[in-house]
């Protein structure tokens, strides 16, 4: 009975809103004027449940007929203006208003798209995102990232389809949180449905490019990438690469890292751009990448090596060359070391005679190979690229590693 009691006022209350033009203004609410319902609303006004509950709504719903109002009178503005023969953006040629708006910032693009429906439409198209997601983010978000993004939406789905079957077996009160949203739907003129607001963000499709890069900008979207020198540069991890989470912060055009769950969990700060780099194979941290190059390795080249203090701990990528024995005297025209089925691996970072410095491995059955006490050294992939080589370069610590 109280559910069909609350149902019919609520109703009252919306038929009357098309019906009066300004049914605030004036000192009372207005439901009925003659008939038994005089009875009705006099009691239900003075009830405790109009009073704690009903009542704050009706103040939120005088709000939204206020701000309803005024874009009512901006619109119809507009439509004078148009009327007395004045330019509109959207009277441009379409290919011209296109290359305006290519022109523009992310920020104004968003500005753009809360004029209305139609420049919404055409400024969260990912036609004029893609070129702002490449530009800003296209070195760090790579195929990893973009799972990530997918898996995320899908928690997302699944998340809202069970507060949807949790609503629905609230109690009769908890279940009247719903009427504003349907309320606000319901009352605002037709006018209205022309002007968005400045964000826009509730309206965008999930999979967007857009939804992506404001969910970046805003550090809402941890994505996966690899970080050089991990730990703000801690001699133990000097010249390698680790995977991690990152989130970005736009104050202070840095990110935050949360470190592999295998082994010891570890955060930090305040990482800049130049300090990460997308991951550049598949292969998760804890899993050894299978090696295609063994057989080309020759003295001089330039690889990275998975290496993991232990069994519990994830693989980083590590920066080092292919080097000669000892009785090669490095002349290249006597020179028969990629001849031999073992190769020397060679970190120049370290001190000689160091048990970092060197470490051997058989390129013909190589597979994880170490001990606690030296680590455990895997995969290996070399280096074609110059840039990448660069890279590594710039990142040489500046006085020789123990």
């Amino acid at each position: 009975m109280l559910y069909l009691l609350i149902s019919c006022v609520s109703f009252i209350l919306v038929s009357k809103s098309f019906t009066n033009k300004q049914p605030w203004q004036q000192g009372k609410l207005k439901l009925f004027s003659i008939g038994p319902s005089n009875f009705l609303v006099s009691w239900f006004q003075n009830s405790r449940l109009y009073t704690g509950l009903f009542q704050p709504i009706t103040v939120q719903v005088k709000q939204m007929m206020a701000e309803s109002s005024s874009s009512r009178l901006v619109v119809e503005n507009v439509d004078q203006e148009q009327q007395a023969g004045h330019a509109s953006l959207l009277d441009l040629p379409d290919l011209t208003l296109e290359c305006i708006l290519e022109r523009l910032s992310p920020s104004g693009l968003c500005n753009m798209a809360g004029v209305c429906t139609s420049m919404r439409d055409r400024c969260t198209s990912d036609h004029f995102w893609k070129k702002h997601m490449k530009q800003k983010w296209g070195k760090l978000i790579r195929a990893a990232a973009y799972r990530e993004w997918e898996l995320q939406h899908m928690a997302i789905a699944r998340r809202r389809n069970s507060e949807s079957d949790q609503t629905k077996k609230k109690s009769v009160l908890d279940s009247l949180s719903g009427f504003l949203p349907f309320c606000s739907w319901v009352i605002r003129p037709k006018s209205q449905s022309f002007r968005v607001k400045s964000t826009g963000v509730t309206t965008l499709p999930v999979d967007s490019i857009m939804s992506l890069y404001l969910s970046l900008e805003r550090g809402d979207f941890w994505f996966p990438a690899q970080v050089y020198n991990r730990e703000n540069g801690n001699v133990g991890f000097m010249l390698s690469c680790y995977d991690a989470q990152l989130s970005y912060d736009s104050g202070t055009d840095t990110f935050q890292a949360r470190y592999s769950p295998y082994g010891r969990r570890t955060n930090e700060e305040l990482i800049p751009w130049d300090r990460l780099r997308a991951a550049p194979v598949d292969t998760p941290s804890h899993m050894l990448h299978v090696s295609d190059c063994l057989h080309d390795l020759k003295p001089g080249d330039h690889i990275e090596i998975q290496w993991r203090r232990s069994k519990e701990f994830p693989y980083g990528w590590w920066y080092g060359v292919i080097g000669h024995f000892d009785l090669c005297d490095g002349n290249e025209n006597h020179c028969h070391c990629h001849c031999n089925d073992i190769v020397v691996l060679e970190f120049s970072q370290y001190t000689p005679g160091s048990r970092w410095r060197q470490m051997m491995i058989n390129r013909k059955d190589h597979r994880e190979e170490g001990n606690e006490a030296d680590g455990f050294y895997g995969g290996i992939r070399k280096l074609y690229n110059a840039e990448e080589i660069a890279k590594w370069k710039l990142l040489w610590p500046n006085q020789v590693l123990e």
